[in-house]
């Protein structure tokens, strides 16, 4: 059978940084993140598939997926927590969440989210938040 609906699985990631590594720091970053990631693509719990939360290895006193669960009620969401690779120069004290969503949205119509001090990760596409934030008052 063959499924003619527009919609589709896309990936939406978003970063931020964690001020202190303390679990309602780890928590509350990751919440305000999700927040706005959910705002931003009009992402409904039913349409997340899967969420992918990594952290750099100097953030271990919580979970982030705690935030999605306590916060969000995603209790039917398979969520994955892990750290990212120890590269030299990385930016420390990062939080780093990939949505797997069910949406109509084409891929360049995602809006990915960084904040922080994570928005030196993509500034290209901060730039681009900025501009559609300018002409979507």
């Amino acid at each position: 059978m063959q499924d003619d609906s527009p919609w589709r699985v896309r990936g939406l990631r978003g970063a931020t940084t964690v001020d202190r590594n303390e679990p309602d720091a780890i928590i509350a970053a990751t919440r305000e993140l999700l927040d706005e990631m959910v705002r931003r693509n009009d992402v409904r719990a039913e349409d997340v598939a899967s969420a992918w939360f990594s952290t750099t290895r100097d953030l271990d006193a919580e979970f982030p997926a705690v935030a999605a669960r306590r916060g969000l009620g995603w209790d039917h969401v398979a969520l994955m927590c892990g750290h990212e690779m120890d590269v030299p120069g990385a930016l420390p004290s990062c939080l780093r969440i990939l949505l797997h969503i069910n949406t109509p949205q084409s891929q360049e119509a995602v809006q990915h989210v960084y904040l922080r001090g994570a928005t030196v990760l993509r500034p290209d596409v901060v730039s681009a938040e900025t501009s559609n934030a300018d002409a979507n008052p």
